[in-house]
């Protein structure tokens, strides 16, 4: 296993690269951070407390945690964590868990409601916090996974892109992680020793697409290693006139 300072300086690295490139953090933003407790969230947090720290800007962080009322949850953890390390923070209260467990048919995977619940809620409290911005836990293999669950299940070339605006066009969301790789958060959670808390609405459904998808992806890597890398690349080495979509490339022209 790689040090802890290793690590750390690639986790650095990635996520200074990402927020430069696509020009996530100003000076006066207010973020929040969204806080789930699991290695992903913990992980982006301490690299936004980095950077608030060794940044020629100044930017406030505000940590959100949506408590979904999932049987279980240990309520104590993320406050206790937060105290701790001294950051502002809010917990919200919602029983997403509910609506999710009577509006999905048996069988059925609930990841897609229990997003979309999360994410409105998310939104809402952002506005509400006064914050500019929101940033997310994801990294590089959420957005490869994204791209191939799109293209092999939903018919279109889409991924996670590391900055948007939301439909109602008043807050930008980031995810500063985009460059970095999940293999070093999870070194790096294991070094850092987070309070991990699993989700136990979705983590125990089997058949995940998303799960296959990732299973592919490793076993790609086994025998071609560092695809992962190659397939980053080209996520950001688009060429539209090679595709077929007539609403990005005017074909139409070259009569």
């Amino acid at each position: 296993m790689e040090s802890i300072e290793q690590v750390t300086k690639k986790l650095h690295r990635a996520t200074g690269e990402a927020i430069k490139k696509y020009t996530m953090i100003e000076d006066g933003d207010r973020i929040m951070v969204c806080l789930s407790g699991g290695k992903d969230s913990y992980t982006l947090l301490q690299m936004l407390l980095h950077f608030q720290k060794v940044a020629p800007i100044s930017f406030e962080i505000m940590a959100v945690n949506l408590d979904q009322k999932q049987p279980g949850f240990p309520e104590h953890v993320l406050p206790e964590y937060l105290n701790e390390l001294g950051v502002s923070y809010k917990i919200i209260e919602k029983n997403t868990y509910k609506v999710v467990m009577e509006k999905t048919p048996e069988g059925k995977t609930t990841c897609s409601l229990c997003s979309r619940l999360r994410r409105g809620t998310l939104y809402e409290a952002a506005k509400d916090l006064g914050c500019n911005k929101l940033a997310l836990g994801h990294h590089r293999n959420d957005i490869i996974e994204t791209f191939l669950l799109n293209f092999f299940f939903a018919g279109k070339l889409e991924a996670m892109p590391p900055k948007f605006k939301n439909d109602a066009g008043d807050l930008i969301v980031l995810r500063p992680l985009a460059l970095c790789k999940e293999s070093d958060i999870e070194v790096y959670a294991q070094h850092m020793d987070f309070p991990i808390i699993p989700c136990n609405l979705c983590g125990s459904q089997e058949n995940l697409q998303r799960k296959k998808v990732k299973e592919m992806i490793s076993q790609w890597e086994n025998e071609f290693p560092d695809r992962s890398s190659v397939m980053l690349n080209a996520l950001q080495n688009v060429s539209p006139s090679h595709l077929l979509d007539k609403n990005i490339y005017d074909f139409d022209v070259l009569e």
